[in-house]
């Protein structure tokens, strides 16, 4: 599966064999679903922008605030000794918790940064 980026937005991108044609959605949205459909890289492209630009513009002419994909926080529950562990590591490392997880965390997750 690969992601295309636009306006703060990351949208899927898979392939139906029965349609013969790309498809995805919008990712990270709660209660709001924004799909696209292409035959090519450019029209599903061109389609998923659009969609981004009408849900936008459609947000705007209604007066409500565009749902945002993922905040940026996450609250992660863990064992009392694996969060000691990545304190320890995180000390020694010279850094902060925060920022340890984050590293480790793009390191775990490099195989999906593949976009179209």
């Amino acid at each position: 599966m690969g992601q295309l980026k636009y306006k703060g937005y990351t949208g899927s991108v898979e392939f139906s064999e029965d349609d013969n044609c790309l498809f995805g959605k919008v990712q990270g949205l709660r209660g709001t679903l924004i799909s696209y459909e292409g035959t090519t890289i450019d029209e599903i492209r061109s389609d998923f922008e659009g969609a981004i630009d009408s849900y936008l513009e459609s947000c705007k002419r209604r007066g409500i605030v565009p749902a945002k994909p993922y905040s940026g926080r996450l609250v992660v529950r863990m064992p009392s000794e694996l969060h000691g562990r990545i304190a320890a590591a995180a000390a020694e490392a010279g850094t902060t918790i925060n920022d340890y997880i984050n590293k480790a965390l793009v390191k775990e997750t490099e195989h999906f940064t593949a976009s179209v």
